[in-house]
């Protein structure tokens, strides 16, 4: 097992040879590693890898570069990593490096050379190849030097080199790849999972009025890390009362207020895959009977979309049939007004529930792969076995909306599953998050 992963380098190896099959004949890929960004002055943010790069090497340091190379046939099919080199000193401050000759007896690329040797190196692969695939539009600064590195290769055609005539964006390819998980992969993010539910099962053991929004979230950090899972896999929402009604509030600075609702939306991060796990809960422990009634209608949507999950279902379909389910509750609640079938019609349940349904995750929490939107931005994408997707329907009040009764207003619900598509349906991978109002009051009250 290589560090920094859980995975095997031979799933890395697959991954590779995967690509390089459908890579068109004589051409060559070029993915760049992530960047250190600085905090503030000589100190960094902890590095997050560059996922498409992580996804095909498992190798955790910046700068560097992998090189796949096909020829006119299989013989001719290598993999090369560019990276820093050994060094002493710099070790001695920063880290240590895996360094050349380790990369290639632990990572299985063919060669491995010092960055200080790319244009040596680099530049005769590229020359003579029809063609050249880069991430566009996700690298600037690094697809500016390919440009660079391909001007240079021109430079040489007078003396017979020929430059690569094609630039293909290849993302949509690693995409494809990174959305349908292997074995390996499901089982992490089955860990992760675990160890982010347990953390949301600690936020409703501590939670009580008077303490402050980070104070919980520094439990779910607590939690997470203590498992393995050392960083969030994205910014945490603790979101008491009314910040509910925030989609993406992360200030966290805010006091727990008695009768309020917690909405957490948190997950951890185990080898680079992300959980993203929401749930909602009364801070004094206790639902109050409005609370109850729209927790329950969310609660009651999401069992709904989740149970129609399997091969050939979509996020169209899910859609759709939660947004007249979440309408249809709304006016019997006469919270939407008017005639029925024309609120149906209008999906007028999305003034109160804002965003999708559910998005795509894996390497990233808002993961990659193509959702087939038409022109009404409905997801027809088709789901299949090894898609994972989370399932988080919502209904968000204001204290603002003054069109509601007031016992409504303030009330801010989320609840988000992640689910693994199956071939007999699904499986829920968010299994020790309580959920129901039974279970979470019993939490809530040990």
């Amino acid at each position: 097992m290589i560090k920094n992963t859980l995975l095997p380098v031979a799933e890395f190896c697959q991954r590779r040879d995967d690509f390089i099959a459908q890579m068109p004949v004589n051409s060559i890929a070029l993915i760049a590693a992530g960047k250190e960004v600085t905090r503030s002055n000589d100190t960094e943010f902890p590095f997050c890898q560059n996922k498409h790069f992580y996804y095909l090497t498992g190798f955790n340091e910046p700068d560097a570069i992998l090189a796949l190379v096909k020829g006119e046939d299989l013989s001719s099919v290598k993999s090369v990593l560019f990276s820093r080199e050994k060094d002493r000193l710099q070790e001695i401050w920063h880290g240590r490096r895996v360094g050349q000759v380790q990369a290639v007896a632990e990572y299985h690329v063919d060669h491995c050379f010092s960055l200080a040797a790319v244009d040596e190196e680099l530049l005769p692969l590229m020359a003579g190849k029809a063609a050249v695939l880069i991430c566009q539009q996700e690298q600037g600064e690094f697809e500016q030097q390919v440009l660079s590195w391909l001007a240079q290769i021109r430079k040489a055609a007078r003396t017979g080199v020929k430059a690569p005539k094609s630039l293909i964006d290849c993302s949509d390819l690693l995409a494809e790849m990174r959305l349908h998980k292997s074995t390996a992969e499901l089982d992490i993010m089955r860990q992760v999972n675990v160890i982010s539910g347990a953390a949301h099962q600690r936020a409703m053991q501590v939670a009580q009025a008077g303490k402050f929004e980070y104070q919980i979230e520094a439990e779910l950090l607590h939690e997470f890390a203590i498992n393995g899972a050392r960083y969030p896999a994205y910014g945490t929402i603790v979101a008491g009362g009314d910040n509910a009604n925030i989609l993406h509030y992360t200030d966290n600075d805010d006091p727990l207020n008695d009768g309020d609702l917690l909405l957490i939306d948190a997950g951890g991060e185990l080898a680079g895959y992300a959980a993203d796990i929401t749930r909602t809960f009364p801070v004094s422990g206790k639902f109050s009977a409005e609370q109850k009634i729209i927790y329950q209608l969310v609660l009651d949507s999401q069992n709904l979309a989740i149970a129609l999950i399997k091969p050939n279902q979509n996020f169209a379909e899910l859609n759709r049939i939660v947004g007249d389910f979440l309408t249809q509750g709304l006016y019997d609640l006469g919270i939407l007004k008017g005639n029925l079938t024309l609120l149906l019609a209008q999906k007028a349940c999305k003034k109160y529930f804002i965003h999708g349904l559910g998005h795509w995750l894996g390497l990233d929490v808002h993961d990659v792969g193509d959702y087939q939107s038409n022109q009404q931005r409905e997801q027809l994408r088709p789901f299949a076995v090894g898609m994972v997707m989370t399932i988080e329907p919502g209904l968000y009040i204001p204290l603002s909306d003054l069109s509601v009764d007031k016992k409504w207003r303030g009330i801010g619900v989320r609840i988000e599953d992640n689910i693994l598509v199956t071939a007999s349906g699904f499986e829920n991978l968010t299994v020790n998050a309580p959920k129901t109002i039974v279970d979470i009051e019993a939490v809530m009250a040990q």
